[in-house]
């Protein structure tokens, strides 16, 4: 798989992760460091994707399918999530397809395990100096151009939907706007919106909806609600790790996901239920919003943990036509067999 060049430049750039000499000497590493029995899995931040594994820990299907969650880290960005894969201090990690594209990119090996979210759960958040007052498309992102924009990083699922919809008018993301990196915490996105440190987000999941709440921003252009066509049904929230340790931890891996899978179903089926977890999961959050949201969630997890080819199709047809990479894996390529639908 290629990156683009303007991909890599900014990334090299702009991540102290992809740059570090931590991460370079973890991509010497490989292998997985944790005992039989046990998988150290990393994501990303509390966005909605991880919710999943936030009801599988708290409801014990992880402890009835024999597997022993060790280390959980936060890790931030999907740098540090492809850095830890390849140093072996995580077995799996849960990020966006982005990440995914970008473990693939520095190792061959990188595979995907399971599937979260089939909808790209990332917003446009709008400060007080943009209104789409019913303006198309095209004109909601012209009016970005010029604009400072908050991102978790570069390489990430944020940046990306700012490069594809730059993409779409004509415009390029890289000159014709600033990209400011925010990290995953939503307190310093919403703080960076409502101080006019950036005059848009593009962040995950309940970033939008907390702004809206505490009346510091509006959704502006969201994917999920069927604002990007071309984007619906696209496989985003995913897990993800590298081959030698899936045939080192098959049995842990196939447990993983079975518990994983009891998630997906508590979420479909229970929406009272997931209401009262979701609210566990985003502890703050207001009520509101959270009765907003666990109608969102419900819409957009994946019906089953097995990849569907129509949803990756999709991602990977973003990634290419966004830029940011000259190409993508294909299905066979990226997802094993044993975990396919």
């Amino acid at each position: 798989m290629k990156l683009s060049r303007r991909h890599i430049l900014r990334a090299l750039a702009l991540s102290p992760a992809l740059a570090s000499p931590t991460l370079l000497s973890a991509c010497a590493g490989g292998g997985s460091s944790s005992s039989e029995g046990t998988l150290n899995v990393g994501q990303i931040s509390n966005s909605v994707a991880f919710f999943p594994l936030f009801i599988a820990e708290e409801r014990g299907y992880f402890d009835d399918e024999g597997l022993t969650l060790g280390e959980r880290p936060r890790l931030g960005t999907g740098a540090k999530v492809a850095a830890a894969l390849k140093a072996g201090s995580i077995d799996l990690g849960a990020g966006v397809m982005t990440d995914a594209f970008n473990l693939r990119g520095i190792d061959e090996g990188g595979r995907l395990t399971t599937s979260l979210v089939s909808e790209y759960y990332v917003d446009i958040i709008a400060g007080g100096s943009l209104d789409d007052d019913g303006a198309s498309l095209e004109d909601r992102v012209r009016a970005l151009r010029g604009k400072a924009i908050g991102i978790t990083g570069p390489g990430s699922g944020t940046e990306a939907l700012v490069s594809y919809l730059f993409d779409l008018v004509g415009l390029d993301s890289a000159t014709d706007a600033t990209l400011v990196n925010l990290g995953a915490e939503s307190s310093a996105a919403i703080g960076a919106l409502q101080s006019g440190r950036v005059d848009a987000l593009s962040f995950f999941q309940p970033i939008g909806q907390q702004a809206e709440a505490a009346g510091v921003g509006s959704l502006y252009i969201s994917p999920a609600r069927g604002d990007v066509p071309d984007l619906e049904g696209a496989l985003h929230g995913v897990v993800f790790g590298l081959q030698d340790v899936l045939d080192q931890k098959a049995e842990e891996v196939a447990a993983f996901n079975s518990a994983i899978e009891r998630s997906l179903e508590l979420i479909a089926g229970d929406e009272q239920e997931a209401r009262s977890l979701l609210g566990d999961y985003l502890e703050g959050t207001d009520p509101a919003v959270l009765d907003d949201l666990v109608g969102i969630v419900t819409q957009e997890v994946s019906g089953q943990v097995g990849i569907v080819q129509a949803e990756y199709d999709v991602e990977r047809a973003f990634h290419v036509d966004s830029g940011l990479f000259v190409e993508a894996p294909s299905f066979d390529d990226m997802v094993p067999t044993d975990f396919r639908a």
